[in-house]
């Protein structure tokens, strides 16, 4: 659609903080102190949001297409979500897995139903995308072991997993030892062995890596499994296309390993369909052998998982083999199921495929020069910059009362709350047209 006609100074936009207020100051001050330097100093201090919008401790409004990295799917206070978590935290909020709650079992069968995963698949729980990827890989080394040639009591090999380029699963041990970022893993080095990484996009790169399986006497273990994102979204919201996931999908089948595929990001209709696998363009119409999921499935509420499809699969978790204290609590569970009946009842996940097609095509329509090209599905996209400005035009983009995502030098990263309207839309789209295109470089 066409922003000709919109001009940041009278669209109905937030606010926003020219500069840091008062109470921002203080606060910051304070973090400084008592938190560990991981996140550097964060850019403001929010006090409390509503819908698509949020404000900060001195009062100043803002427009989230950030979402807190893919994860508000409702936005803020969300009546239903409250609700479901005020009524859940009244009743029980955790209990321990020596028990189970109603709500922890529904949730589960509600997502196997939603990944369309066969019958006997099963679900495992965590608090986040990182620990969901940690059950992904061990399940995948417990099946390494079955492997012919896998055992190293028999004179075999450890079976190996493959990982690709630039992507990125999480920062503790074992996802970490599955990211690609040399600047994040090499100070934690050495990492998990048996991890190997080929070029993303690249089907000879993979076919060869398969190949090396046991030849001669340099020859390496058998390959367990596969782990990718569908859009490697902290490379810069890059999809890596159906034709190489098919091929991918191929490769596993012929040598019999797993393909994990990485939905923490692209999960729970955030790309236009409730998992990225689901979608034609984006995969081929392959089926994974595990998901993973987190961020927006609990509408901020840290939850995070990984779903088994098939019961021979699934069998090889057994009591004692995994296990997180508070995974699958009712309140997340209750949260969760909040989410996810909203997204059905509202049809949020066709609004995500709606608000993205207006939100590309405005971002190429507005005319700036500064930006390249965009690319995305749905509520996931990024825009290419044609000078490495990103945290600039970050920075001069929330001072004008949006927030949005410096995802690398050179491109923005958009992920607003599945809720996010026409208008909210055409609210960012006003203050993006109005970048200054002479921002310093990163």
């Amino acid at each position: 659609m066409s922003t000709e006609s919109i001009d940041v100074s009278n669209a109905n936009v937030p606010a926003g903080g020219e500069t840091l207020g008062p109470n921002d100051e203080k606060w910051l001050g304070e973090y400084s102190q008592v938190h560990m330097n991981v996140f550097g100093t964060p850019l403001r201090v929010m006090d409390h949001g509503k819908g698509t919008r949020v404000w900060d401790i001195d009062g100043n409004e803002y427009l989230d297409f950030l979402a807190g990295i893919a994860v508000n799917s409702l936005g803020y206070a969300h009546p239903k979500w409250v609700e479901a978590v005020s009524e859940q935290a009244a009743k029980v909020a955790h209990t321990s897995n020596y028990f189970a709650t109603e709500p922890q079992i529904r949730l589960a069968a509600k997502l196997v139903e939603l990944a369309g995963a066969p019958e006997g698949s099963h679900v495992y729980f965590g608090n986040s995308g990182a620990e969901g990827n940690e059950a992904a890989l061990k399940l995948a080394k417990l099946y390494g072991r079955t492997l012919p040639g896998a055992s190293p009591a028999m004179g075999g090999k450890p079976a190996r997993i493959i990982a690709l380029t630039n992507g990125f699963h999480g920062r503790t041990l074992g996802a970490l030892s599955a990211t690609w970022k040399p600047a994040i893993r090499k100070p934690f080095e050495p990492l998990v062995p048996s991890i190997q990484f080929v070029r993303a996009g690249d089907p000879f790169a993979l076919y060869e890596a398969f190949a090396e399986t046991g030849v001669g006497h340099y020859g390496k273990g058998p390959v367990a499994a596969v782990i990718m994102e569908l859009i490697q979204g902290e490379a810069g919201v890059k999809p890596l296309g159906a034709d190489y996931v098919k091929q991918v999908r191929q490769m596993c089948d012929i040598h019999n390993a797993l393909l994990i595929i990485d939905e923490v990001q692209t999960g729970i209709g955030r790309t236009g369909s409730w998992f990225a696998f689901q979608r034609e363009d984006l995969s081929g119409g392959i089926t994974p052998d595990m998901v993973t999921f987190a961020k927006g499935v609990a509408g901020g509420f840290p939850m995070g998982g990984m779903i088994a499809f098939g019961s021979k699969l699934s069998a090889l978790f057994t009591p004692g083999s995994h296990g997180s204290t508070f995974a699958g609590n009712p309140l997340g569970a209750a949260a969760a199921l909040a989410t996810l009946s909203v997204i059905e009842r509202d049809g949020l996940v066709a609004n995500a495929e709606e608000r993205g097609c207006q939100l590309r095509e405005g971002l190429m329509a507005t005319g700036n020069p500064l930006y390249v090209s965009v690319r995305g599905r749905g509520l996931l996209d990024a825009v290419e910059l044609s000078h490495p400005c990103a945290h600039a035009a970050m920075n001069w983009c929330l001072e004008h009362g949006l927030i949005v995502n410096a995802v690398r030098a050179d491109a923005l990263r958009f992920a607003p709350p599945l809720i996010v309207s026409e208008q909210d839309v055409d609210d960012a789209l006003a203050i993006l047209k109005a970048v200054p295109t002479d921002l310093p470089n990163d």
